[in-house]
């Protein structure tokens, strides 16, 4: 598991815990729960973007090792 994920797991299980903590005990305030769950989206937000990063570049890669191949190929034609 990487750290990113370890992160995420944690930050959904306070988040979680504290809506709970905030419907039935009434112990936090509302602010604070709500600015637990937003940095929890944001977090989880953040992660997706990232790895949508890694696939592009990824892409990128390809698609750049594939117009090499056609140039290859057009001058052993030639």
């Amino acid at each position: 598991m990487k750290i990113q994920d370890i992160i995420l797991i944690i930050l959904t299980l306070v988040s979680v815990a504290t809506a709970v903590w905030y419907l039935f005990w009434n112990s936090l305030t509302f602010k604070q729960t709500l600015l637990i769950l937003i940095i929890t989206f944001l977090f989880i937000n953040a992660t997706k973007l990232s790895g949508l990063n890694t696939k592009l570049n990824l892409l990128e890669k390809s698609f750049i090792h594939l117009a090499k191949d056609f140039k290859e190929h057009i001058k052993k034609k030639k």
